[in-house]
């Protein structure tokens, strides 16, 4: 398999997506994609079967919140102090996505131990929620309040949450790291009580962890971008590298 890694800065939610999209559309047999990003402005996505009335529009436009709908499945994300990935990968005969969706989180948990040594303290989620169940609380309208399979966490808490989806000739996987703490404030741009609003955040607070929190320190992003993509390369056996 021919890899080709791509940064692709800082742009806003709608094009972020459209590009995943794109690069999943166009997937050329024998050549992967392994693309990290961060979004401006600050913005929600909502899973692919999400109903919108879940979002308060007058609170997201008040604080310049973007919305724009994921192709993948899963709830909402407020997406700002993260750096996203996405993977694009061609299908043959013997991909399983369900190993794919595994192998990734593997490579994720290997670069992240790059950037800093206390994040081999990373693990993976060994069971399955009930996902039709949560969905029907209003808990369930975030991702981040519960951990599925293989996704990453430290000491119990999320890290890192991902979602796949499977196209003819193409897996696209993407997902955010968590760098800081700005993620729980989704909770002021939903249509729900102030009660259920305290709850929601507590419950965020309480379930993920970032980066931050857990290395002490800012995170310099671009050092994480280099060892995410060193993880890959080693966790992968990438001898052939393009660069985009």
């Amino acid at each position: 398999m021919n890899w080709v890694f791509l940064s692709s800065g800082t742009n806003s939610g709608r094009f972020n997506m459209e590009t995943d999209l794109f690069l999943a559309g166009n997937c050329e047999p024998g050549k992967a994609v392994f693309r990290l990003y961060r979004w401006d402005p600050y913005c929600i996505s909502l899973g692919a079967n999400q109903d919108e009335s879940i979002i308060n529009y007058d609170e997201t436009e008040k604080d310049k919140i973007d919305i724009v709908s994921r192709p993948t499945g899963g709830r909402a994300i407020l997406h700002a102090e993260e750096i996203t990935y996405s993977v694009i990968y061609p299908v043959n005969a013997d991909t399983s996505a369900r190993e794919l969706y595994t192998n990734i989180n593997f490579a994720l948990k290997n670069g992240l131990a790059k950037y800093n040594k206390k994040l081999n303290g990373i693990g993976l989620e060994t069971e399955q929620p009930d996902f039709s169940s949560l969905y029907k609380e209003n808990s369930g309208a975030v991702c981040f309040t519960v951990s599925a399979k293989s996704e990453l966490k430290f000491e119990g808490k999320k890290l890192v949450g991902s979602a796949q989806r499977k196209f003819k000739n193409s897996i696209l996987q993407h997902g955010s790291i968590l760098c800081d703490n700005y993620h729980t404030g989704i909770t002021e741009y939903l249509n729900i009580s102030l009660e259920e609003k305290a709850k929601l955040k507590s419950e965020l607070t309480e379930k993920t962890i970032e980066l931050k929190s857990i290395l002490k320190q800012e995170i310099n992003y671009e050092l994480l971008s280099e060892a995410l993509i060193v993880g890959f390369q080693e966790y992968f056996k990438i001898d052939n590298v393009q660069l985009a």
